[in-house]
């Protein structure tokens, strides 16, 4: 089965980068002193301290993916498995991919995964000079957060820790300056915030409304759910543990119904070596 992985890998990667986001009624104030602005004010800032940190340890873990092509019916016709082995270095990624569906890479495949990673890091340091790695475990920055508007919901626990619950929508009026703006520009869902660290302990978006890619010639996205759930380290590091996500639409003339899921696992932690 012949897929569209970067067709597919765009949205996976645009549910990724706004999974750190986020209108209903404020629970009582007298339970907290913070807004849901003061609460996404110190998201963004525990994001920016963290990645500007080379003090950060290391860490590497393995990342199972598995796509699956949907027919109308919502029955599996397709079925693509990864492995990746995940190095962490002063909080960027680097992904080196290990198995296709339960197979071992042969040398040349193996050969044109590192040239294909090659000229993504190529790409990402023309793009943003210096940085060679990408920032999946740290995607929170506040010119995402603009975006929304954020409302306080009640506090829940999630993962034995105590969390806010806020909703977010997109502001009106919102411009598109890039492809990604107009799935961006047109999420909504809710998140939870850790309670005490501030960091994304769990996300779920969905789409409000159809987007067109390049007016809709190259394809539409109709439907759209994602779920981002987050680990705690013992030593208080934070990882993207699991996600799933649902996307339906259509490229150029045919229809795509497409099912995602990720999940990390074996996290361990590298002995700091100066750089």
């Amino acid at each position: 089965m012949h897929y569209q992985s970067g067709y597919v890998r765009s949205f996976a990667l645009a549910g990724l980068l706004m999974a750190g986001l986020v209108a209903a009624p404020a629970f009582a104030r007298a339970e907290t002193a913070l807004s849901a602005d003061d609460i996404m004010r110190h998201a963004v800032e525990r994001a920016e301290s963290l990645s500007s940190s080379v003090a950060r340890p290391d860490y590497t873990y393995t990342k199972h993916t598995v796509t699956d092509e949907l027919d109308a019916q919502g029955h599996v016709k397709g079925r693509k498995e990864k492995l990746y082995e995940v190095l962490v270095e002063s909080g960027l990624s680097y992904l080196k991919l290990l198995q296709v569906d339960g197979r071992q890479l042969s040398g040349e495949q193996l050969r044109k995964q590192q040239e294909r990673d090659a000229a993504e890091r190529q790409k990402l340091t023309d793009s943003q000079p210096g940085r060679k790695g990408d920032n999946r475990e740290n995607f929170l920055t506040a010119e995402l957060v603009e975006r929304y508007h954020f409302s306080l919901l009640d506090k829940q626990t999630v993962n034995g820790r105590t969390a806010y619950r806020l909703a977010f929508e997109p502001k009106s009026g919102l411009v598109v300056r890039r492809l990604t703006d107009r799935f961006l520009n047109q999420i909504a869902g809710t998140v939870w915030i850790d309670a005490e660290e501030f960091e994304i302990a769990r996300a779920e978006i969905h789409l409000q409304s159809e987007v067109a890619l390049w007016g809709g010639v190259v394809g539409t996205l109709k439907r759209c759910a994602f779920t981002l759930e987050r680990t705690r380290l013992p030593d208080g590091i934070w990882f993207n543990a699991f996600s799933n996500g649902f996307f339906e639409g259509r490229k150029l003339l045919e229809p795509m119904l497409i099912k995602t899921q990720s999940e990390s696992s074996n996290f361990r932690r590298l002995a700091f070596a100066g750089r």
